[in-house]
């Protein structure tokens, strides 16, 4: 039998991860629409993104979705708007130790996209399960910063 996370291991959705083309107009849309606020803005330049959280207000640390516009026309998140449009392009679960969800991920065959964690937003720790393991659908790992 496969060994399964530790309990408590994964402990919340983080966010939810949206593909758009123009960043300030997505976050204006989510406001004056959903009267969502952004929490965090920043440029990850290693992953070749801009993006913003936004989240309702007063969610303190809870479930946000994280707007995704491509930096240039090479990053995997301008390649996934040429295939797929603007939309939903990754479901991100909390971690409590990204290195150990990896290992026993791992052992059990699970494909994930490093071969170690990266830096994500806000200097959290990430790492991606493959698409074609999770069902077909592009599922982050994060463990925020301490």
């Amino acid at each position: 039998m496969k060994e399964l996370l530790p309990e408590g291991l994964v402990t919340a959705v983080d966010h939810v991860g949206i593909a758009v083309p123009d960043l300030d107009a997505a976050v204006e849309w989510y406001r004056a629409h959903l009267g969502l606020v952004e929490t965090h803005r920043e440029v990850n330049s290693e992953q070749g993104v801009e993006e913003a959280m936004v989240s309702t207000p007063g969610a303190g640390g809870g479930s946000a979705l994280q707007l995704l516009a491509p930096l240039d026309a090479d990053s995997t998140i301008a390649k996934f708007l040429d295939r797929n449009g603007p939309g939903l392009q990754q479901l991100a679960f909390r971690v409590t130790d990204i290195q150990i969800a990896c290992g026993v991920l791992k052992d059990n065959g699970v494909r994930l996209l490093y071969p170690e964690p990266r830096r994500g937003t806000a200097n959290s720790s990430i790492n991606f399960i493959h698409p074609k393991d999770a069902g077909g659908v592009l599922i982050e790992l994060v463990q925020p910063a301490s």
